[in-house]
């Protein structure tokens, strides 16, 4: 279920930039973050080719999720984005574009750390328009067949996250980590450095897939023993005189930050890669040895029953419990009279959102001539019958709503996606896209009939006072 919270979505304040190593090309890179308008989202510029091509940070951009995850469009990418997008959920920014001299983040120290001091010191604003969020009301998963990985989202009070780690071996064991409120993550995992075990990594180095990583971006388990072949082609990689295996199993110039690091740095790549979803869920995620394929599959999943949910979001309305305002109530706001009311009950109302009915007789003045013998009832007069419903909305927020009048400015995005027939019960939803200012309003409208969407549009009204 979409809901539209009471807080606002938030952006910096201000440009703030960062130059470092990215882990696999190689390459100096700047990553400069700049303040976004609302539902803008996460975004990723790349000002190094021509034309600074933007990509959003959407699941169904992801190609590839080998060494991280990378989105592309029209040929252009933007490799290894889970830690930069992770630093920006955890401190609950919602709207930020990001700036690339190259196609990958600079990797850091290998966590989020870096990136959320640097948003910080930033500051954030709040915006005028309301946060959205995708509260789950039913258990859904997502679990890769070949590897066993496993990801499910529960039903809960706000967004937490656990994740066990068990890669099969000594050195590592089992981990868990768990994220009670994302208002720990800065605390608790933003500084949790990615990992790799030894066999991995002398593949990646043979094969030229990790240029700028070194023992100060990477913890690196030994999982096996180190030839002095081995050992000398890690020297120059890293370009260290000399390097060791502690006790603990992990190459030297590194202490660990947790014993569970390995499982709060995977915690850290499922922030980053379900912010792909583009809305903000409430419910608790549990995952089992998760990865960037199961990740961002798990993502687009979700995101897919997102899109459907707004298609098909019938407001849940017991139409046969007495209403919040019935007709007489209606017309002691409305100026509207018959036969132009095209409202007959109101069952939500709250400071951005309003929720009504209307019921459709073949006794309409407009079936008797749209059309005969096919009464079906006017796109125009099921969007004049949802504005209405949000003269509701705007009319609640003044004390003598009998004195104001409203009127149409704008009318964007109007679309009909089912017929209206005698014997309808129409469900009205309106909603703030952002808040009423100088009598000015501007809202999300939808009509639902027989449990399916049949019109919506964005609305724009202002309240004129008359008496």
């Amino acid at each position: 279920m979409i809901i539209k919270t009471e807080s606002k979505q938030t952006t910096i304040s201000r440009k703030v930039s960062l130059k470092g190593v990215g882990l696999h090309t190689g390459l100096e890179v700047e990553i400069n973050f700049l303040p976004a308008e609302i539902n803008n989202g996460y975004s990723f510029r790349r000002i190094d080719l021509e034309g600074a091509p933007i990509i959003k940070a959407d699941a169904n951009l992801v190609t590839n999720t080998q060494r991280g995850t990378c989105l592309e469009k029209n040929g252009v990418t933007i490799q290894t984005c889970e830690h930069v997008l992770a630093a920006l959920v955890g401190l609950e920014i919602d709207n930020v574009i990001i700036e690339l001299s190259t196609s990958e983040p600079p990797i850091m120290d290998g966590s989020s750390k870096y990136f959320v001091e640097a948003l910080e010191s930033a500051g954030t604003v709040t915006q005028e328009a309301f946060r959205e969020v995708f509260v789950v009301k039913d258990v859904i998963s997502y679990t890769d067949e070949d590897t066993g990985s496993e990801i499910t989202i529960i039903p809960s009070d706000e967004y937490q996250i656990t994740t066990m780690v068990d890669f099969g071996t000594k050195v590592l064991g089992t981990q868990n980590a768990t994220l009670q409120h994302l208002s720990n993550f800065k605390n608790d995992i933003s500084d949790s450095r990615t990992f790799s075990f030894l066999h991995e990594l002398e593949m990646l180095l043979e094969n030229g897939l990790i240029k700028g990583g070194d023992l100060n971006n990477a913890i690196v388990y030994v999982d096996k023993p180190i030839s002095k072949e081995t050992m000398e082609r890690l020297k120059v990689a890293f370009n260290k005189d000399s390097i060791s295996v502690k006790p603990n199993g992990v190459l030297d110039n590194l202490t660990l930050h947790y014993p569970n690091e390995a499982a709060r740095h995977k915690l850290l790549d499922v922030v980053g890669d379900l912010s792909l979803i583009g809305t903000r869920i409430q419910g608790k995620v549990i995952a089992n040895k998760p990865g960037h394929f199961v990740n961002t599959q798990f993502a687009k999943k979700i995101s897919k029953i997102i899109k459907m949910e707004r298609r098909n979001n019938v407001p849940n309305v017991d139409l046969n419990q007495p209403p919040l305002m019935d007709v007489n109530a209606i017309m002691d706001m409305l100026p509207h009279r018959p036969p132009f009311l095209f409202l007959d009950k109101i069952y939500e109302l709250s400071p951005n959102h309003v929720i009504g009915s209307k019921n459709v007789t073949m006794n309409e003045s407009f079936f008797v001539g749209h059309f005969p013998g096919a009464p079906v009832m006017p796109g125009v007069l099921i969007v004049e019958a949802m504005a209405q419903t949000g003269g509701v909305l705007v009319l609640n927020t003044v004390p003598d709503p009998e004195n104001y009048l409203t009127f149409f400015m704008k009318m964007d995005k109007v679309k009909f996606k089912q017929k209206v027939v005698p014997g309808d019960t129409l469900i009205f939803s309106c909603s703030l896209i952002s808040p009423i200012r100088r009598g000015i309003c501007h809202m999300q409208g939808y009509a639902y009939a027989n449990g399916k969407l049949c019109a919506e549009a964005e609305l724009m009204a202002q309240i004129t006072k008359v008496k």
